[in-house]
């Protein structure tokens, strides 16, 4: 068991977020497509409303998107991206005091989100978009590598692996190399394996079972398995009627090591993580080290 001062804090543009237990983070969508609840926060008082929600029930982070990354999506204009975040985060840093996220790609999207009170960056394509490692570099503010194969256009036509867990262990090593030699600090990054980008369902379940072997990287792992496909093909239910399947899937990433986990349905993920933690750890799979990643000082 690590000693207190040794459980990573991630500062987040000013706002603590400390990783002594697996805290969750509440998805903000403010998009017209996404795949679960696009277009349902279009004004910013329905963002806050909801924002509210989350915070009541637990939500340690908030996540805001402005770009679909579903199969298929289409990417808006730099610009739209921005209307659609900008007003949204500087609403939500003056209303809540937990951390906000900007689930983004785009440089531009980056510094305007940071400069809003954004405090840390979601990046599904691990700041491969041109000018985004030096944008990262520049705000100092933590960020989440994921791994994705393909663009959301085409991601899921044929994925392939030889050995899913081995291929995005491996491009997460690389991305953490890549962001170190662009001096951001190995205390400031994330991953994420990336479920359902670019991955079969059965991919995804092998990736999810053997998750713990991820610990190897030594940062905090991040998991998005809301309402994902994957739990409609085990289910046979629709989007909307994954929520027992998706509290189940953050308990199994928790216990397999995961930091935080990234909901849609933040009371419930909370009463399932709660019962989990309530087991002796005897009983559980997740390691005696991944319940904090400890970095070094001189970082």
């Amino acid at each position: 068991m690590f000693e207190a001062d040794l459980i990573p804090q991630l500062d987040c543009n000013g706002r603590a977020l400390r990783l002594d237990q697996v805290r969750i983070m509440g998805i903000l969508n403010v998009t017209p497509d996404s795949f679960s609840d696009g277009g349902r926060f279009a004004s910013i008082d329905a963002c806050l409303s909801h924002a509210q929600a989350l915070v009541d029930a637990g939500a340690d982070v908030i996540d805001v998107g402005g770009e679909s990354t579903r199969p298929g999506a289409v990417q808006p204009s730099v610009e739209e991206e921005c209307s659609r975040v900008v007003p949204v985060i500087e609403a939500l840093c003056r209303t809540f005091e937990v951390p906000v996220s900007i689930d983004t790609s785009r440089p531009e999207v980056m510094r305007a989100a940071v400069r809003a009170g954004a405090g840390l960056i979601n990046d599904v394509r691990a700041l491969r978009v041109p000018g985004a490692l030096q944008a990262a570099a520049d705000l100092q503010v933590p960020v989440c590598l994921m791994h994705m194969q393909g663009e959301p256009e085409s991601m899921q036509v044929a994925p392939h692996y030889d050995d899913v867990l081995s291929e995005v262990r491996r491009f997460l090593a690389d991305r953490l190399f890549a962001c170190e030699l662009a001096g951001i600090p190995r205390k400031r990054l994330l991953v994420d394996p990336g479920f359902g980008f670019g991955k079969t369902a059965e991919q995804n379940f092998d990736l999810l079972g053997r998750l713990a072997d991820l610990q190897s990287l030594a940062c905090p792992i991040l998991v998005g398995l809301s309402r994902k496909s994957m739990l409609g093909e085990v289910t046979g239910k629709p989007t909307n009627e994954r929520l027992s399947a998706s509290v189940v899937a953050a308990v199994l990433a928790a216990d397999r090591g995961a930091h935080i986990v990234r909901v849609h349905d933040v009371a419930e993920t909370r009463d399932g993580l709660s019962v989990w933690r309530a087991l002796p750890r005897a009983c559980s799979v997740r390691r005696q080290s991944s319940t904090a990643v400890a970095w070094p000082d001189d970082e």
